[in-house]
């Protein structure tokens, strides 16, 4: 797997009196260092890091994830490193006991589809994916379990999906610096039908660093909430999301 990227570019040693450090970058470091800068593990903590620093641009990740395509699910889904998509599968069964091979559902960020691999193992048949990087769907293609797939950034008013389509939209993985915005709730709403399910499932600490999260994902979903958009199902914290850094799992219902 090529980098391209130092540890001594991506986490400054400089101490804080120097300059002020992120906590992004603080978060990189701290694990890099715990666990030593050159052990396997940090090498693909610093890769996945590169696709979420401060200040990436979209066309930049799509960039990042592409060239990264080929190796992704061995680095991060297949060892352990990372358990959204399973966390996120498990979510979803839990509200769907009976019918699920008739559930419709959309993978937003499905990435190479390691969301829909756990699906299908609960029973969910009618899977659908969207993600900008044509290379993380090549391999997601290959695992001939979504129905459809969509190359195409998911935001608001996205022209490629209808209203009311889906029993459940799912989020795992795709949340982060240059990746969804806050408007996406919105997109998540209109595209699944009246009382269906939407899923988060994100990294706890981008909650507080991520600018684009910061005091204003969670008001947005209250906000929503007190416009009868959506209802609030659960708000749930769970271990070793990724990297053994906590993850939280929201799930709501569409008024």
């Amino acid at each position: 797997m090529e980098l391209n990227l130092s540890t001594v570019e991506l986490c400054s040693t400089k101490s804080t009196r120097e300059r002020e450090m992120p906590t992004a970058e603080l978060s990189c470091k701290e694990y890099t260092e715990k666990i030593g800068e050159m052990t396997e593990d940090s090498q693909i903590y610093l890769a996945n890091y590169a696709a979420h620093r401060p200040g990436i641009s979209r066309d930049e990740m799509v960039d990042r994830y592409t060239k990264w395509a080929e190796t992704y699910d061995q680095d991060l889904c297949n060892t352990g490193r990372y358990h959204g998509p399973t966390i996120a599968a498990n979510a979803v069964a839990e509200e769907f006991k009976d019918g699920r091979n008739s559930v419709k559902i959309l993978d937003i960020g499905a990435g190479t589809g390691n969301f829909g691999k756990e699906a299908y193992k609960h029973g969910f048949r009618e899977l659908h994916g969207i993600d900008p990087s044509s290379g993380m769907l090549e391999r997601c293609q290959e695992k001939h379990i979504y129905k459809k797939l969509l190359c195409d950034f998911f935001q608001r008013d996205t022209p490629s999906l209808e209203n009311d389509a889906y029993d459940c939209t799912v989020v795992a993985g795709a949340m982060g610096e240059g990746h969804l915005s806050c408007d996406c709730l919105y997109e998540m709403i209109r595209v699944v039908k009246p009382g269906g399910l939407v899923v988060i499932v994100m990294r706890k600490e981008y909650l507080d660093y991520v600018n684009e999260y910061k005091d204003c994902l969670e008001p947005l979903m209250d906000k929503l909430e007190g416009e009868k958009k959506w209802q609030k199902i659960s708000r749930e914290i769970v271990p070793n999301y990724s990297f053994n850094k906590e993850g939280v799992v929201y799930k709501f219902k569409r008024e």
